[in-house]
């Protein structure tokens, strides 16, 4: 797979204009089905107050609201960088079928963006980890799942 620089450009002068005015990090992200841009995104974290809202995220909402669906199969992520692990989940929920980066984790890292701990933390036991992560009512959590199991109107993903 190749992948179109044309599509990688204009994730490129996404994250650039995003950073020239003011409204966010130096990320962008384009989302293509059969040749064609679905939607794009910016990061918008600072000025949306919202940390999940990085390039790759708001552009997946974005293509789908565009295609009204929460599937994105067949589709091509570019980001002018390297997703980051949220993105990265992200894109694999949304069944997008490559994703093409600019920079990488370390150019991301040299620039003030380093997400190693974040690798690091994932491969550790959840005992482990810097942000306690604990159960709490399992039996009386598991009837969500119990009701979606039975659930004649549920839409499987």
């Amino acid at each position: 797979m190749q992948g179109n620089p044309e599509f990688m450009r204009q994730a490129i002068q996404l994250a650039t204009d995003n950073v020239t005015s003011g409204r966010g990090g130096p990320f962008g992200a384009v989302i293509v089905k059969d040749g064609v841009v679905i939607a794009t995104g910016a990061n918008h974290v600072t000025s949306s107050s919202d940390p999940t809202a990085h390039a790759e995220v708001t552009a997946i909402r974005n293509a789908c609201q565009a295609l009204g669906t929460f599937t994105l199969e067949g589709c091509e992520l570019y980001t002018s960088c390297e997703p980051c692990p949220m993105c990265l989940a992200a894109t694999y929920w949304a069944r997008c079928k490559t994703i093409y980066y600019g920079c990488n984790a370390a150019d991301a890292a040299k620039a003030g963006f380093d997400d190693a701990f974040l690798y690091a933390e994932m491969k550790k036991p959840l005992a482990e980890r810097s942000l306690p992560i604990l159960n709490l009512c399992p039996e009386d959590a598991w009837q969500a799942f119990a009701a979606w199991i039975e659930s004649p109107m549920k839409v499987e993903y």
